[in-house]
């Protein structure tokens, strides 16, 4: 439930060959932003426009004009960035995803179908495919001693970074106002209750409630 391949179909990502290299997502939080720049070195100069240094839109993307992007960026296909959102860099957005009003984004991934709608931080963060954050939702990337971040599950992981935000798995639903401390994975299919103080892993398949409790979901419709 750790696993690049337990969390994320790569089929949905510009990013796939990339993260393919690593057995855990939170390996591959240090060179987003070098694999930004070398996806941006293949990009369809047909398709895409670089709109300012180091940052890369696709020409049916959709971005207010109130929105900062900076570099280095890559925003896919029929994506929205709306108003107010403010992406700090090192940020690949896939295809048909939408940074919503005040969302705040920093050293991401966000596979195709993402959704971070609504006054949203993700910073040093994986979010599979067509994984929704409720309004509110943010994932703390930093802890309060300043160590190192550990993925706590059925065995201890050390990561060995300062900054490691959420972890999530394809089709997750975050629920609004819920916090995901350092460190969170959140395996695919899997749903979090609003106000929700999420820490550790969350097995696939389950419903995190807000009291903690962690029950199996009792059908899961996979998607694609």
């Amino acid at each position: 439930m750790y696993t690049v391949k337990e969390l994320y179909d790569l089929s949905h990502s510009m990013a796939g060959a990339y993260l393919a290299q690593f057995e855990y997502p939170w390996e591959a939080l240090k060179g987003i932003s070098g694999m930004i720049l070398e996806l941006a070195a293949q990009l369809d100069q047909e398709v895409y426009t670089q709109i300012t240094p180091g940052v890369w839109v696709h020409k049916t993307a959709k971005i207010a004009p109130t929105a900062y992007l900076g570099s280095p960026c890559i925003i896919g296909a029929d994506t929205e960035v709306r108003h107010c959102a403010f992406i700090r860099g090192a940020a690949l957005v896939g295809e048909n995803c939408v940074v919503g009003n005040s969302v705040e984004l920093k050293n991401v991934i966000l596979f195709d179908g993402v959704q971070v709608p609504h006054y949203n931080y993700v910073g040093d963060s994986i979010l599979g495919y067509k994984s929704h954050m409720g309004a509110g939702s943010i994932t703390s990337n930093v802890k309060s001693d300043k160590t190192p971040v550990v993925i706590h599950g059925t065995q201890e992981l050390p990561t060995g970074q300062k900054k490691v935000g959420a972890l999530i798995g394809d089709r997750v639903e975050v629920g609004c106002n819920s916090v995901l401390n350092p460190g969170t994975v959140i395996g695919r299919d899997s749903s979090v209750y609003p106000l929700s103080n999420v820490r550790g892993v969350i097995p696939e398949g389950s419903i995190y409630k807000a009291s903690g409790k962690i029950v199996q979901k009792l059908n899961v419709q996979q998607g694609e």
